[in-house]
């Protein structure tokens, strides 16, 4: 069987799918890394809806997803960016996600973390900004889910200057029931974090992440840092208190990161970890039992495929994961939520399945290759 796809120039090609999966079962969770994937929801596709309309999510296909990720061993990020936060997902359909979540979780044994942002408010004063934040925490903390403290584009808008990061996360991280996860997320994800922690420039900004984290390190169990500077991750992850985590949001250099040298590593908290879950948890096995070449070697070929979904503009990486969804048959349509299957171009999700074949992350590649025949033949591709 082959099918022809269109390359960035418009031009089709003929590729032959592989016949085999890889190789992969599920496990339990792991010894040597904390590894987290950040899940995407699924849609649903018969709700009558507009782009911006509150989200509707078939919760059945959505927390079905998450039991195919903790039966792999991975704990589940929940209600992150990968969740289309801010993108198609308001506070109320998040706040759903997470009591969803968390149950689901319980029943199932599985771990989650849960994030919480101010994303019911666009701006404001920094105590609306705190107050927002509370409301977040406490339904995350109520749910019995670890915190994960989201950026928040409220307080990148409101904020004068270092001093006031400092007295919000402050004032937050007292508060914490328990230690959280600290998110530091990039413009290339949101544009509107430009200038997060009062400074443009990252080395002002990586100091004032530092002295929050310094002034209350019971309070943090480690730092999920969304920069795509593999030397930056590397270098701040040598300068944390001792004790607390540096979890790589970097789907550019995660394989090294992880892996990490003779002065540590980081553990991973990434969206690619969505559609590679299954692979990347093998791979974590392998390193549990200290061979670092067997994890490189496994986990290195994906790379092409994270670096060609999460290409500029960085923040629209959600489509070729939910196609990837679709074709791996964690889900019956490629619907999204806020209409976003839309924001990738035809050739993008063609290159994203031929990567993803030649990787062998399709469960059944006869009904991948299917089902990417049908989106082709959508827009106007012969079969």
């Amino acid at each position: 069987m082959t099918i022809r796809l269109p390359d960035a120039q418009g031009r089709l090609r003929t590729y032959e799918p592989r016949t085999e999966p890889l190789a992969v079962t599920p496990g339990t969770p792991f010894t040597s890394r904390t590894v987290f994937s950040a899940a995407h929801v699924v849609a649903d596709p018969y709700a009558d809806v507009s782009p911006d309309a509150p989200a509707a999510v078939d919760w059945d296909a959505t927390l079905a997803f998450r039991r195919h990720l903790w039966s792999h061993g991975l704990g589940v990020a929940e209600a992150m960016d990968t969740a289309q936060r801010g993108m198609g997902l308001d506070w109320a359909g998040a706040a759903e996600l997470i009591r969803r979540s968390a149950a689901e979780a319980k029943a199932a044994g599985g771990r989650i973390a849960c994030g919480a942002g101010t994303d019911q408010i666009t701006g404001g004063t920094l105590a609306g900004i705190r107050a927002a934040y509370e409301e977040q925490l406490a339904v995350v903390e109520d749910a019995g889910a670890q915190v994960i403290l989201m950026a928040s584009r409220a307080l990148a808008a409101t904020a004068t200057g270092p001093e006031d990061y400092l007295e919000v996360y402050g004032h937050l991280l007292r508060q914490c029931a328990e230690p959280v996860v600290l998110h530091w997320l990039g413009p290339m994800f949101d544009p509107a974090l430009e200038g997060y922690w009062g400074a443009t420039d990252l080395d002002a900004a990586t100091e004032t992440f530092l002295e929050v984290i310094a002034a209350h390190p019971d309070k943090v169990d480690g730092v999920k840092v969304s920069l795509l500077d593999a030397r930056r991750e590397t270098d701040l992850r040598r300068r944390l208190p001792h004790g607390v985590r540096c979890y790589t949001g970097d789907d550019f250099h995660y394989p090294e990161l992880i892996a990490g040298d003779d002065q540590g590593f980081s553990h991973a908290l990434l969206g690619v970890f969505d559609p590679l879950g299954p692979l990347a948890a093998q791979a974590v096995r392998v390193l549990d039992t200290g061979d670092v070449t067997g994890f490189r070697a496994l986990l290195d070929p994906t790379v092409a495929l994270s670096r060609h979904l999460f290409q500029p503009p960085t923040r629209f990486y959600k489509t070729g994961v939910v196609l990837l969804a679709w074709l791996a048959g964690h889900q019956s349509h490629f619907t999204m939520v806020g209409g976003l299957q839309s924001a990738r171009s035809l050739p993008h999700l063609a290159r994203a399945y031929e990567l993803a074949d030649g990787l062998g992350l399709f469960p059944d590649p006869g009904l991948a290759e299917e089902r990417m025949k049908t989106l082709l033949s959508l827009y106007g591709v012969n079969r």
